[in-house]
């Protein structure tokens, strides 16, 4: 009985032995199949997460700035309840006093000083003063308010560098004495309202009247070292700047073909040369064109008229002054810098002389005109020349003409120097003639304008 036993567990250990391998195989590949199903599961559920991740990061940014906006929104609503209702009148408020010395600058005006300076060669007078510091004039302008503005120059002149123009009887015909000191005066001193309604501006005080278009510039301004020969005969060698009112209208018309104004002005006569000693009203008018024929080119035109009353010790009559000016620019836009020219011409007629000044009976009248033109040769240097002719208002018969080459260096727009040859001839003087080298210099903002 024992060993049929002992032979039962035997056989039962090796049926055991030889299905292990089965079992371990079939086990193993239900193990497999289990985890590759918990990894899926495992995935799906990390992709879940990171969609609600995405979906929570995405409101929550969108949240906070709400909350930011909100945030903001509660500190005004805090500061303003904080601040309380606006102070009346009736509040007591301490007034904190705060010092603005650094800001008075502010309120300076613009303050500039021009020098005009000459160095002449007259072969024919060699004891003549060769260098002159003709004139120094100091300006001051400021805008006022955002009306109106004011304009004082004030100039110390020297007599020196102009040619003889029809000088006195016994005069030998040579230039004039210079060196004749002059004192400080006002040339001018004026306040003037700008865009007022309807185009208008006005002007009160002592100015430059607007009689054509060069009476108006400086005379550190000039394209040549005097005025032309007209001017000096009829006006004198300085502008003609009188005390009154002006007037100026930019007219309403023009349809975009061309711009024009006109000018109205009513003064005081105290030019010597046109009026005398007479100190009766006068009045100028001024009608002014300007057209841009093209983008390189423009033509200004100008008509003026002056009338007053002559009155000398034996005379007093009623006194005309006409006058027509034209300008002529070309200045191509891509190289104005470099390259330009600019004619300019003029006609004056005088009308009212002296009852027995032309010892002819029926001429009461003294024409002249004026020419000039200049070249830019590039940035720096400009060449340009001048013709004017006019009769003596004193004696029609006698006339005079000048004519002048000139080359000017602009060292920059503070300093200019110009070199030109006056040639004058008279229909009763020798013919003379004289060497100028002008140097200009400006100091602040007022340049050499020309307006």
């Amino acid at each position: 009985m024992r060993h049929r036993s002992t032979f039962r567990v035997v056989g039962l250990v090796l049926v055991l032995w030889i299905a292990a391998p089965s079992a371990r195989a079939s086990a193993q590949q239900t193990a497999t199949d289990s985890l590759r199903i918990e990894i899926l599961r495992l995935a799906a559920l990390v992709d879940s997460l990171r969609s609600e991740v995405d979906r929570l990061r995405s409101a929550g940014a969108e949240e906070q700035a709400g909350d930011a906006l909100a945030q903001l929104r509660a500190a005004a609503a805090a500061a303003a309840a904080t601040a309380g209702p606006p102070p009346t009148a009736t509040d007591e408020q301490p007034q904190q006093f705060v010092g603005r010395q650094r800001s008075l600058q502010a309120l300076n005006p613009e303050i500039s000083m021009t020098g005009d300076l000459f160095a002449s060669l007259d072969p024919d007078n060699t004891d003549s003063e060769n260098f002159i510091p003709r004139e120094f004039e100091l300006s001051v302008v400021s805008s006022l308010d955002p009306f109106s503005r004011a304009k004082v120059f004030i100039s110390r002149h020297q007599e020196g560098g102009d040619l003889a123009l029809f000088p006195a009887a016994g005069d030998a015909g040579g230039p004039e004495e210079a060196g004749h000191d002059g004192g400080f005066a006002v040339e001018e001193g004026y306040v003037e309202w700008v865009g007022l309604p309807g185009g208008l501006g006005l002007k009160l005080g002592r100015f430059f009247q607007q009689f054509g278009q060069l009476n108006r510039w400086h005379s550190h301004a000039l394209p040549f070292q005097n005025r032309s020969l007209p001017h000096q005969a009829f006006i004198g060698e300085e502008q003609l700047a009188q005390t009154g009112a002006s007037m100026h209208w930019l007219l309403p018309f023009g349809g975009g073909v061309g711009t024009y104004d006109a000018t109205f002005e009513v003064t005081t006569s105290d030019n010597a040369s046109l009026f005398g000693s007479s100190g009766r009203p006068s009045v100028l008018g001024t009608l002014n064109g300007f057209w841009q024929l093209s983008e390189a080119t423009d033509l200004d035109l100008a008509l003026s008229w002056v009338n007053g009353s002559y009155e000398d010790d034996t005379s007093l009559l009623d006194r005309n002054l006409y006058g027509a000016e034209m300008s002529f620019t070309w200045r191509p836009p891509a190289a104005s810098l470099y390259r330009g020219a600019n004619v300019r011409a003029g006609v004056m007629v005088l009308d009212g002389l002296l009852p027995d000044a032309t010892g002819a009976p029926g001429v009461d009248r003294a024409k002249g005109f004026w020419s000039m033109a200049e070249v830019r040769l590039d940035r720096s240097w400009l060449a340009g020349g001048r013709f004017d002719w006019v009769e003596n208002p004193l004696d029609t018969k006698d006339t005079a003409w000048l004519a002048g080459p000139t080359l000017t260096w602009w060292q920059s727009e503070y300093v200019r120097v110009r070199g030109e040859y006056d040639l004058l001839g008279q229909s009763r003087l020798d013919r003379q003639g004289r060497f100028f080298l002008q140097v200009t210099l400006a100091m602040g903002p007022h340049k050499h304008e020309t307006y």
